[in-house]
């Protein structure tokens, strides 16, 4: 069994060197007897269709004038002072880093 595993390794690589070798010899006489490419035929130019003429749009009625819209004035605003800012920034409370205790009641009595 041991023979089978130090004789498959080898000869697998072999086999893969000896294929690789026949590629490169299959592809260099591909290479060499390149066949020349025919030429495309051209395309053949084609006449220009003659375009219509395009209608004149007919002319548009004049609308009537608008009448003049009255301007309206608001009355003045009173006179509102904006709120202030305040300068100092409130502190964080703290978070308490101790558990509370929970209660333990006494089980109901058994019947």
């Amino acid at each position: 069994m041991a023979a089978f595993h130090t004789s498959f390794v080898p000869s697998l690589i072999l086999l893969l060197s000896f294929s690789s070798i026949q590629m490169s010899w299959a592809a260099r006489n591909l290479l060499q007897t390149m066949p020349t490419i025919p030429s495309l035929p051209t395309i053949p130019t084609l006449p220009m269709p003659t375009m219509p003429t395009i209608p004149t749009l007919p002319t548009m009625p004049t609308l009537p004038t608008m009448p003049t819209v009255p301007q309206l004035t608001l009355p003045p605003l009173p006179a509102t002072s904006l709120p202030t800012i305040p300068t100092t920034i409130p502190s964080i409370p703290t978070i308490p880093t101790t558990m509370p205790t929970v209660p333990v009641f006494s089980p109901p009595p058994s019947n």
